[in-house]
């Protein structure tokens, strides 16, 4: 008669070698927030006028980027979200901003309306507002022999997409 085997014993085996093979999840997130370190564009500020605004109100919204890079940066591209809701303007958009190596650049985004048809006030009073840098190219920027702007691009910018938030608290 055939023995048969536990069908646990072949589980814990596969356990033990993907415990070996897979690196912790602390390990993987220090890696990620290592990448989205190594971005050398980052968005060091969020700015949102007026910074305690009421239902319905029309917002400012600018962004300062640092550029640790080498080169200018530009053909920006954004996603905003409202309490987690993507605003849609942004899709299909770049900003032919350039920002500068070695500095911070103030970029002055889409405004928008605190509440709408599809957001309502937020029950607490908070409203979240994050940007996310998705995308951005090195630019060389240049006049030529006739004294016309060129921009040529060098190449994307490595470890995006970076991103920032905050809460503003809401009139009642």
């Amino acid at each position: 008669m055939r023995q048969r085997r536990s069908p646990t014993r072949p589980l814990w085996v596969l356990a033990a070698v993907l415990a070996l093979v897979l690196p912790p999840a602390s390990r993987a997130q220090e890696e990620s927030a290592e990448a989205v370190a190594k971005s050398p564009l980052t968005i060091e500020e969020i700015v949102v006028e007026p910074a305690k605004p009421a239902a319905d109100t029309l917002c400012r919204l600018s962004v300062k980027i640092g550029n640790a890079g080498s080169e200018i940066a530009s053909q920006l591209a954004f996603q905003v979200a409202l309490n987690g809701q993507e605003l849609g303007v942004y899709g299909n958009q770049l900003f032919m901003f350039p920002v500068e190596p070695g500095g911070t650049s103030e970029l002055k985004l889409y405004n928008f309306w605190t509440t709408e048809t599809s957001r309502s006030m937020p029950a607490d009073g908070k409203l979240k507002v994050e940007v996310t840098l998705t995308e951005a190219r090195w630019m060389k920027i240049a006049d030529d022999e006739e004294g016309v702007e060129v921009w040529t691009p060098l190449g994307d910018v490595e470890g995006l997409p970076v991103s920032n938030a905050i809460t503003l608290e809401m009139q009642k």
